[in-house]
Formats: C-alpha cells, structure tokens, sequence
C-alpha cells in the first residue's frame, strides 16, 4: 500500500505542476515498484484516460484521478501485478485522501477488471495516439515522415521500459552480470540485467564506469579528442560525456598546458551532480564552470578560449529518448519546438565564438526532429561559409535499437 500511495502522491503532483517524476521518487526499498509503476502510468495516460471515462461522467481531479490512473494502469499494461493487489492496495492507498474517493475508486477499477478484454480490444482499434498513448501532434509528424508501419513501432519502443547500459572506457572489458553487447553496440557498453542495482556492479565505487546510453556513442566519436588538446563540454550535467571525454584524454602531464577539459553548465544542482561523477570516476582534473550559452560567453569562459574541440550536447525536445523520459511527450508541442530551436541556434553561434581555427565543434541532440537538427546546421552554415560539416550519425530507435539521438561534426576553416 505504501508504494501505491507513493505513486499516487508523485502523480498527483506531476499532474498539478509537470513536474519531472524521476525526481520525485524517494530512496525507498521498494523504489524499483514505484519507478516502474509511476513512469509507466505517465507512459500510458492518454490510454488509461480513454479506458477510464467510459466508466465515469467525469474524469475526478487531484488525488482521486491519480488514484484511477494508477489503479487503472496496473489492470491493463503490468501484467505482473496480481488484480486482487491492483484494487484492494490501490483502494487502500486511496483511503488517505478520503472514503469517498476510495469508494470512487473501488467501483471504477472493479468495472474495468470485469470489462478489461473488451476495453483492451477496443483501445486497439483506436487513432494511434490513443492506442499508444503519445500527442497527435508528434505522431502526425513522424507519420508524415516514417510512414504508419515505422511509426506505430517507434510509438510502441517508447512505451517499453528502457534498458540501463553502463559506458566504460575504450578497449576495457567489462562484466557487469548484465547481457553481452548487442549487435551494433561498441565494445565499451554493456546492458545491465533487469533488477540490478547500478551500486551493486564490480566496480561502481572505484568509477570504472558510467550510466550511459550507447546512443550518446556518435557525439563523442564524432568530437576526435586526444591528449593535448583544449576541449570544452558545453552542457555538461550530469557528467557522463564529460567523462568519456576525461577518459579518451587522459590526465594532463604537468608540462602540457594546452591540455584541458572544461565542463560547463548552468543550474547549481546540475553541477554538483557533475562534481560528484568527477569525484566517483577519479577525473577531479576536469574544470568544472557555471554559465550559459545562450548568452554571450563570460569573461572566465573566454579566457579559456579558443577551444580545439567543443560538444553542444543541446537542450532539445527529447523526441528521441521518450522511453526513457516519458513525461516528456506530455510536454511536446510545435511551439516549444520552436523556440527550443531558436535558444539551439543562439549557443550554436556563442559556442562557434570560442572554437579555435582549425577546431571542431560537435553539435548534438536527442531529438529526431529536423528543425532540431539538419536544419540548425543548414541554417548556420548559411550565415557562416567558414564552417564545413564534416560527418552526421543519427540515430533512430527503431533502427538503431538505442536512445534516438543526433550528431554533426562543423570543423572551421583556417584562413
């Protein structure tokens, strides 16, 4: 019960504020449950909701539809929770807002478990959003550019929960009780078995290696760092490229001061999170700044300039990693495309500002969107001849079987 009240608070509150739900969930010993339990409720709303209102006049507020949607969501898409937990916990938990609410709730899921084949057959023969449970307005786009068949296959990867892979450094193997590499996926990852804990792994204390997603691969590929050179990590929380940088570089010789690695971001929690990964992986060499690109570099920042090599790994829609950030689909819509891309296109021309001739500048994203991507290159190019591109990875989850991500390297001429 505790967990499903748990659930049901994040919910609630996720409702209310939009919140990110990964930060609400407590350090619990049942914290695996309630992760799963949370993201898949936020995953599948738009589903639960049109499940849920054909047995209500009016979809409740506050407490009492957090507590259908999270009763609601245990019923239909987590097959291995028993029904008899899914309604009596789940009622229980209910209880702490009030007997009415409980009540409400009882009626409702009891309705939807004896109807339960026939809500689930009908939802798949609704409009795609509904079925899986994604805006019209994304699904209209990547249907206009994937077709329906790929479409409905990307839509259904994003309701999966996401695998975690751990990145360690360039030739080291590594076992971690997890699967092997897949086919396609470099030797420096490896997947993680369901149910471990990532503090639990050989090694984890001594930072042998970091939570990441082969698809950030492309970015740090494409960027071509070595020892010796001035490199700048432009938005850089939580860390995990910034170390795969550190460790592709190797600490600096005392007598080398050309060779630095400058990790840069903007809110305090995110670098203290940077300073912590620094810390557990022994890269405390590493500059850690606080600033913001989509402003005119800071005079600390400049004089560190110019820069060998740069990563924008930008602020983007997320359209690409909507498994593993799935409340972010909630938050999509044209118009915050839009204006992400117009802050994408100002640090793409501060960040160009501190790249040395000769340099390269590694922009990336995890959105699949063209005005997020292609179309930011284009545009700079355009203003800027100086700049030639000189290799794209993008991937697509469907195709790539990783987090979708894309990355372009723009190396500037010396004249």
């Amino acid at each position: 019960m505790n967990s499903r009240r748990e659930a049901i608070f994040i919910i609630t509150r996720w409702l209310a504020t939009q919140e990110f739900p990964d930060r609400m969930i407590p350090d619990d010993p049942n914290r695996a449950f309630i992760t799963d339990l949370v993201y898949t409720t936020v995953r599948r709303k738009r589903s639960l909701t049109w499940a849920l209102e054909r047995f209500l006049k009016k979809m409740p507020k506050g407490e009492t539809e957090a507590a259908l949607l999270v009763g609601a969501c245990q019923l239909l898409f987590m097959s291995d929770v028993a029904d008899y937990a899914a309604i009596n916990e789940t009622v229980e938990a209910a209880k702490v807002a009030s007997q009415r609410t409980a009540g409400l709730v009882n009626g409702v899921l009891r309705n939807l478990q004896r109807q339960r084949e026939q809500v689930l057959s009908e939802l798949a023969t609704q409009p795609i959003g509904i079925r899986v449970s994604h805006p019209d307005a994304l699904v209209t786009r990547w249907l206009h550019r994937f077709g329906p068949e790929e479409t409905l296959a990307l839509c259904e990867w994003n309701n999966e929960p996401p695998d975690t892979w751990l990145a360690y450094p360039p030739q080291q193997k590594a076992e971690t009780g997890g699967d092997q590499q897949e086919k396609g996926i470099g030797e420096a990852f490896r997947k993680l078995e369901r149910g471990m804990r990532v503090e639990d792994v050989p090694g984890y204390a001594d930072g042998a290696f970091v939570v990441q997603d082969p698809g950030t691969a492309p970015a740090i590929e494409l960027l071509d760092v070595r020892p010796g050179l001035n490199v700048l990590d432009a938005c850089a929380a939580p860390g995990g490229k910034t170390i795969q940088i550190a460790w592709r570089m190797g600490a600096p010789a005392q007598d080398d001061p050309r060779h630095r690695l400058v990790a840069l971001d903007l809110h305090d929690d995110r670098i203290e999170r940077i300073h912590a990964n620094l810390a557990r992986t022994r890269q405390e060499w590493v500059s850690v700044l606080q600033g913001d690109l989509t402003m005119t570099p800071s005079p600390e920042l400049a004089a560190l300039a110019p820069f060998d090599r740069i990563l924008l790994d930008a602020p983007c829609s997320n359209s690409g990693v909507l498994r593993r950030r799935p409340d972010a689909r909630w938050r999509w819509t044209t118009r915050r495309m839009k204006q992400l891309a117009e802050t994408q296109a100002t640090m793409l021309e501060n960040a160009l500002t501190l790249l040395a001739p000769g340099g390269r500048l590694v922009y990336s994203t995890c959105s699949l969107e063209h005005e997020e991507n292609r179309r930011q290159i284009t545009v700079l190019r355009r203003a800027h001849p100086e700049v030639v591109c000189s290799g794209v990875i993008e991937n697509i989850p469907t195709r790539s079987n990783t987090d979708g991500a894309f990355a372009c390297a723009l190396e500037l001429r010396k004249i």
